[in-house]
């Protein structure tokens, strides 16, 4: 198709838009001496889109406050195409700021749907390092609140170490050049704890900090952030989706690294006190060890040992008399059993003269009928035995 015919068919489709509100964020005024016509730029407070205004100059001398850059503003018109320039144009023919009224009812719409999502949970906060190794300070450049908060923390810390990201923290600029700071801190390994810090301003200065890319950013991110933006009055909806919320820039600084005098303070009675613990550990065991050494079995342990001596001399010689009579009282009873198995045994018969005539297998020979002639016999005597035989014929034994 040629040229004509497209520019024709984008004329037609854009104009069945019609009239319409269009809300956005001011961020260029071009009025040119003379022209009754002005031109502004309208941004998109959340991405980077805009849109070419262009309206009647006495429209924007009309409006109280007068316009100006950052202001969030909505737009009556109709959006053009200029086939001849091939650019788009959107037509105001009315112009209103946003009221703070509408403005608080679309945070507070914002709060209640973020915070429905869990943004706000406390369960998601994370606690700050106690001595961060290097903090990151996103702020204005060379502003009061990068001063307040990187002063009184070397006040409390003189070593502590800050990255700095300078950026715009108001105007349409503001929400892209502080989340793409965020993402740049967020990336550095060194940095501990990122600080979103700035100082008072109007309602509308602050918007910025309720966007919710912003606050979307910060809840994705995995290093703790701490909010310090405005006043203690103002409540930016940053300050709900932080980890810390510090009421001031100059709070913050306390809550990032801690007093060094204080510490040395802690540190100091600390000493004193475990000191103090350790000498009365000392004491007491001293007086243990007194008490011990004051004891007769510690001040002469030889007397002791000297009466443990004697108790066993004594015991001793109990011991001996006691063994030494009972092997005394053994000693006769053996001898008494002694005579009377004596008395009793066969050999004190033999020894009064009786002999015992045994045959070859050892029996007693116990009736002169039972022997045969020429048996052999053993005669026992006391002292020794007799080999015999028997002869019948003659009644002797040989």
């Amino acid at each position: 198709m040629p040229v004509r015919t497209v520019a024709k068919a984008l004329t037609d489709w854009i104009g069945r838009l019609g009239r319409l509100w269009v809300e956005g964020q001011v961020t260029q005024i071009t009025r040119r001496p003379g022209q009754p016509t002005a031109f502004l730029v309208l941004r998109d407070t959340a991405v980077e889109m805009s849109l070419q205004v262009s309206c009647r100059a006495r429209l924007i001398d009309e409006l109280d406050p007068p316009l100006a850059d950052g202001a969030r503003v909505v737009v009556w018109g109709t959006p053009e195409y200029w086939a001849q320039r091939g650019s788009l144009t959107f037509a105001a023919t009315d112009i209103r700021p946003v009221g703070i009224g509408a403005l608080l009812a679309r945070i507070e719409a914002l709060r209640a749907t973020l915070a429905s999502e869990g943004l706000f949970a406390a369960e998601r906060k994370r606690a700050l390092p106690f001595l961060p190794r290097q903090i990151g300070l996103v702020t204005g450049r060379a502003s009061a609140a990068e001063r307040d908060v990187v002063d009184n923390a070397r006040r409390r810390w003189p070593g502590v170490q800050f990255k700095l990201e300078p950026v715009a923290v108001q105007g349409p600029y503001a929400v892209t050049e502080i989340v793409g700071a965020l993402s740049r801190l967020e990336a550095d390994p060194n940095v501990d704890v990122i600080v979103v810090a700035r100082g008072g301003g109007s309602m509308e200065d602050l918007l910025p900090f309720s966007d919710e890319a912003l606050v979307r950013a910060i809840a994705g991110m995995f290093t703790p952030v701490v909010s310090a933006v405005g006043h203690e009055t103002d409540v930016p909806l940053i300050d709900h989706v932080a980890d810390l919320r510090a009421s001031t820039p100059t709070d913050a600084a306390k809550h990032l690294v801690p007093d060094m005098a204080e510490e040395l303070d802690r540190i100091g009675t600390a000493r004193r006190r475990t000191r103090q613990a350790v000498v009365r550990t000392l004491e007491v065991e001293q007086h243990r060890l007194d008490a011990l050494r004051s004891r007769p079995v510690m001040s002469d342990p030889g007397g002791l040992l000297v009466g443990w001596g004697n108790d066993l001399a004594l015991l001793q010689d109990r011991a001996v008399r006691a063994v030494t009579g009972m092997i005394s009282h053994r000693q006769h009873e053996v001898e008494a059993l002694t005579a009377r198995v004596t008395a009793l045994s066969p050999q004190a018969t033999l020894e009064r003269g009786y002999a015992v005539l045994q045959r070859g297998n050892g029996a007693v020979v116990r009736d002169a009928s039972s022997v045969a002639r020429g048996e052999r016999l053993t005669g026992r005597v006391a002292a020794g035995t007799v080999a015999l035989i028997v002869d019948q014929d003659e009644q002797e034994t040989r």
